[in-house]
């Protein structure tokens, strides 16, 4: 039977050059062959990770016009430019705050303060920036990976408590909490914890985190405003 051409893209194949790692092989495979990638290229993205918030916020409608959002660990600004774009702050219409310790290029309709979240007086420095209380708190934060799995849980995780403990102190009543963590048993504590201050806490994975990953996303929605200690 002669079933015709494949439609299917040809998959891109890096050569071991000299100097190159197969680490460094294989992730660049990965990259040529992510429709993600290419997709982010297109539409004007920092990255791939704009569209794992693009597909939350599609589903969970995080992201209202007129918004107040803090983005956390924001550098390149993928999740910065898809808050910006929904929150409509371009147009004066809302206040999306960025910080990171790395740099992040100029956004349209974004705050951005380079600085290190977890040192003192950081979060007082977002506050005073977005004059009011958050609507949202975003946080894709993830600390550099040492290549062993607990180890790379447990910083992750306490970036993510971090973030809760900013987000219980900065968000409006019924406001909204967005975070990466990585599955390996503690985030159900922290899971646990979310549920005494928000009316509804679940995980989430969408489509563009890929799916040998261990990332997960906690999205904690209804903030009673009546905050417990995370830590």
């Amino acid at each position: 039977m002669n079933v015709g051409p494949s439609k299917r893209p040809l998959k891109v194949r890096i050569k071991s050059g000299k100097g190159r790692s197969l680490s460094s092989k294989l992730w660049l495979e990965r990259q040529l062959n992510d429709p993600y990638v290419a997709r982010a290229k297109r539409e004007g993205f920092r990255g791939r990770a704009a569209f794992k918030l693009i597909e939350i916020d599609d589903k969970h409608h995080l992201l209202k016009p007129g918004a107040r959002v803090v983005d956390l660990g924001a550098a390149p600004g993928g999740w910065s430019q898809v808050a910006a774009r929904r929150a409509g702050s371009g147009q004066g219409r809302g206040k999306v705050v960025a910080i990171d310790r790395l740099d992040m290029a100029p956004t349209p309709g974004v705050d951005f303060i380079r600085r290190d979240f977890l040192e003192p007086g950081a979060a007082d420095a977002i506050k005073a920036l977005l004059g009011g209380p958050a609507d949202v708190v975003l946080s894709d934060m993830a600390a550099n990976a040492t290549g062993h799995r607990a180890t790379d849980h447990m910083r992750i995780m306490a970036l993510a408590e971090a973030a809760a403990d900013f987000a219980c102190a900065a968000l409006a009543p019924g406001g909204t909490f967005l975070c990466k963590v990585l599955q390996g048993g503690t985030e159900a504590q922290l899971l646990a914890a979310l549920k005494r201050d928000f009316s509804q806490v679940k995980h989430v994975k969408p489509a563009a985190s890929r799916p040998d990953s261990a990332e997960l996303y906690l999205l904690a929605t209804g903030f009673r405003a009546n905050p417990h200690p995370i830590r």
